[in-house]
Parts: structure tokens; sequence; C-alpha cells
């Protein structure tokens, strides 16, 4: 008892009200830190911290951190409890399942997926050099196109894996391997992905604070954005004038070429976060990653005989990759979306809301990277994608024991769903009486001042 008479308290509210640059407040299993100081030099960037400031944390904390970062938070600590510190039964049982999965060694035993997948990726490298350099023939050069785009698909899961977890033997090799199958091998930069990824793990299917729903004005996933909602991700206005209304009314048309050539969005996107004024960590390694693709590649595609060929090269390069665009948006789509900041208090039922699994046989993990069991993956990201499969059915049961949406769908199906979202949202933006913004034309694409 005289340990809990010395013990300092304060109220949830009163932990809202710690929210401002300079006074930022986090509560993690009912003790207060104070992360004014540290969201300068956190790993995952300020975002993900910015957006949850006020409010306990603990299940996201958990989602993101390995064991070892409980140890950092000693010298944050304000001294202060939460008075009315309270857990939900959701919660309890995802923390239960998560400690579980941590005794199990699931966390740190990472199997052989990273060491087939690169041997793969540089047989696939191999072969294209080889279709390009060695072969004459028009159709030996559209067979290494398509592999090329094969290799990037795979060297983005690379990248993505390296970002959630350490796939390497330390941190200094998951850092190169992050930028090699990233910047030097996709053009895209690891920065620009761990930025946006990160803040759409934690705001999952937030119009306004998930960036990979906010792509006005070439697509609207849902009527909200007709009312011109205010990107907290990108800090403007996602302005729905004559232009948005007119592309969004022919989206479900146009979703399919889009997508063919969405990684032209993604190189855009990358220069203008490396030229930015933003504080980008690694930011010389990041152009130096970017500079090494943008000398290989326009170099492969010149050694083609003719520009005819070259286009079709690139073209047919880019449209395979389109595959694991549309995966990523037939993940989040079609699911259910909200306005607003995340909470801490419903990461779980969240996370539910705004995913959808493509179900497949275990023969096509290696295709989809682990990342058709999407809820999964957002439930625990650092968790590898080898156990994945494994611990699905666990997070089934969880779901159905709380009443919680878990969609796992076909491919086809998945298509289905997310075409006919589309389609209702354009439908209901040719509605002429809906108002929109007259005289301004927001720009083609999502961009960083």
């Amino acid at each position: 008892m005289a340990q809990e008479t010395e013990k300092k308290y304060i109220t949830s509210e009163d932990l809202k009200k710690h929210n401002k640059p300079g006074d930022l407040w986090i509560a993690i299993q009912g003790k207060v830190y104070n992360v004014s100081d540290w969201i300068k030099s956190h790993p995952g960037g300020d975002t993900v911290i910015l957006n949850l400031v006020g409010q306990d944390v603990t299940d996201a904390f958990i989602a993101f951190h390995p064991g070892t970062a409980w140890h950092h938070l000693d010298h944050l600590f304000t001294g202060f409890h939460i008075r009315d510190f309270e857990v939900s039964e959701v919660s309890r049982d995802y923390r239960r399942m998560a400690a579980e999965f941590r005794k199990l060694g699931l966390f740190d035993n990472k199997g052989h997926v990273t060491l087939y997948t690169l041997a793969f990726i540089a047989a696939m490298f191999a072969g294209v050099l080889y279709g390009v350099l060695a072969c004459n023939s028009v159709f030996a050069h559209q067979i290494a196109a398509a592999l090329l785009g094969l290799l990037w698909i795979q060297s983005a899961y690379i990248g993505h894996d390296s970002g959630h977890y350490v796939i390497m033997s330390n941190k200094s090799y998951n850092r190169f391997a992050q930028l090699l199958s990233g910047n030097c091998l996709t053009g895209i930069s690891i920065a620009w992905w761990k930025w946006t990824h990160n803040a759409h793990h934690l705001a999952c299917n937030s119009l306004d604070y998930d960036p990979d729903l906010q792509h006005i004005p070439v697509f609207a996933v849902s009527t909200k954005f007709f009312t011109s909602l205010t990107s907290r991700f990108y800090d403007r206005k996602l302005t729905f004038d004559p232009v948005a209304r007119f592309l969004v009314s022919y989206q479900h048309f146009t979703y399919y070429p889009v997508m063919c050539f969405g990684r032209i969005n993604l190189f855009i996107q990358t220069f203008l976060l490396l030229f930015s004024r933003r504080d980008v960590p690694d930011r010389a390694l990041n152009f130096a990653g970017i500079l090494v693709f943008w000398t290989w590649f326009p170099l492969l595609v010149s050694c083609l005989p003719s520009w005819p060929e070259r286009f079709f090269f690139v073209f047919t390069s880019f449209t395979v990759t389109a595959l694991q665009h549309i995966q990523f948006t037939l993940n989040h789509f079609a699911a259910d979306v909200y306005v607003g900041p995340p909470t801490g208090s419903d990461w779980f039922e969240k996370q539910a809301a705004g995913t959808i699994d493509i179900s497949c046989r275990s023969y096509m993990d290696w295709f989809f990277g682990g990342l058709q069991f999407q809820l999964e993956h957002h439930l625990f990201p650092r968790l590898p994608r080898c156990h994945l499969r494994k611990v699905s059915p666990v997070v089934q049961e969880l779901c159905k024991k709380h009443n919680l949406p878990y969609r796992s769908l076909s491919w086809f199906d998945a298509n289905v769903l997310t075409i006919n979202t589309l389609k209702k949202a354009a439908y209901q933006a040719r509605d002429a009486a809906n108002p929109v913004v007259k005289n301004l034309v927001w720009e083609a694409l999502n961009t960083h001042g």
C-alpha cells in the first residue's frame, strides 16, 4: 500500500492535453512517457508518434517494436501513471497472442525466405541481362522485360521485409539489403517507403491520415473525398474539383491502365521527397542508390536495337509490376474506411476492419510475398512472412470470438469487389447535384513540397 500511495497519477483526459510540439506524452501499459525530444531520433519517424500522442499506444508499441525496445522507455518515464487505465478484452487477447508468438520464437526465427528470394532475384537479373545482351529475338527481349517486372516485385518484398524487421545477420547488413533491393534495383527510395508505409500501418484506411488511400484526383474509394478532405499526412487539401470529378467518374475503367504506370508515380514521389526540405534519414545513401538504378536501367534499355523495342520493353516490365500495385490496392480499397486520426484503444479492431486477405495455395506465397495475409501482417508487422500462414487460423479465431471481420477472398473476387467499390463511387461522382470546388485544379499526383 505504501508503494501505491507514492505513485503519481493523471487521468486519460489529462494525457490528451500533452499533444503539441514540445509537449508530447504517450502512455504504455498505464505508464506515461515524454517523447517530446525522442521523436526527433525515433527510427520509425515522427509521423507515427504525432498521430498517437496524448493517448495509450500499448498495442501499437507491441506491434512495431521488439522486446529490447522496452528498455529504452525508462529514461522517458515521467513518473506518472494513468489512474483510469483500462484494457479491453480484445486488446488483452491480442497482447496474449503476441506474447505467445514471442515465446515460440516466431519473431526471431526468420527461416530461409530471404536467402531463397535473393538467389531468385540474382538469377532473374542474370536472365534479364542475357535476354537483352545476348539475344536478338524480339520475343526474348519481351521475356526479359517480364522477368525484370517479376524481379522488381520480389525485390520490393525484400525491401518491405527488411524495413519491418532485421532479415540479415545485423542492422548494417539489413540497411544494405534495403538500399540494394529498394533504391538500387527498383529505383524507389527506402526512405520514402518507410515514411509512407509506417503511416499507412498506423492509420490503416483513415481517409485523411493514411497516404495509401489518398489518390485524388485519379481515384476515390469513398464519397467522403467529395467534400475535399485535408490530408493530414501530406498537409494539403485533397480538392475535389471538376477535373477530379471527371477522372473519378471513370475510375473503374481507368483502374487497371493506371496500375500499369503506377511505378512512374513512385519514381516521382521518391525524387520529391529526396529533394524536399524534410529531414530524410540517410539522404546521401538514398541518392546514391537511386543514382545506381538510373545508371543501369537506362543503359540496359539503350542496348535494345530500336526505339519501339525499348518502349515495349519498359511497358512490359511496368505492366508485370502492376500486379503488385493491384495486390496492394485489393488489400485495402474495398475495406472499411473512416475519417480522423488513429486511436490506440482499438488497434485490433481498426486493422481487422481496414484489411482484406487474398486466399491462395501455399505454393503461391512466394508470389504474394506473404502480404496476401494482410490482416496478419498488419497485426504483427515484425512477424517474418514464413509464419503468417501458420498464425492465420489463430487470428481468425480471435476475430470470430470478438465478432470482428476476417475477410479472405480469392484474387478474382477481390478484384470484383474493388472494381465495384470504385464503380459505386464513380457513379456518385457523376451526380451533378454534388457540389465541387470551382476554379481549382489539383495536381494529378500526390506530391510533397
